[in-house]
């Protein structure tokens, strides 16, 4: 198994519980190929079991179309494809923070 990074446009985190079973997918953009679709493309990841309520959790921080870094694993699938599966995201610019400094006043020469 492989572990892989890419930097995409965030679209959105979905959790659907049917029958006991939590299934949470991440939605990226990705450039369209001018052929089939125009626009973001819309691709959709599996998100791996034991993160899965950490990376639907962490979709409400995102702005649509927000860069996002995804951490994903690449596990060997049938017919020699890879099957991708999300672990985390992350902003790709963090946001600032806004810290109050607190800077003692220095009187001015002569007061």
């Amino acid at each position: 198994m492989a572990r892989s990074t890419m930097e995409v446009a965030f679209l959105g985190t979905q959790k659907t519980e049917m029958e006991g079973a939590k299934y949470v997918k991440v939605f990226y953009g990705d450039e369209p190929d001018g052929k089939t679709e125009h626009g973001l493309s819309i691709i959709g990841m599996a998100v791996a079991d034991d993160v899965a309520d950490e990376v639907f959790a962490a979709g409400a921080q995102f702005a649509p179309l927000e860069m996002v870094r995804v951490t994903f694993d690449v596990a060997r699938g049938g017919q020699n494809k890879g099957k991708n599966l999300c672990l985390h995201i992350e902003p790709v610019k963090p946001k600032a923070t806004t810290q109050a400094t607190t800077q003692p006043q220095q009187k001015k020469a002569g007061e």
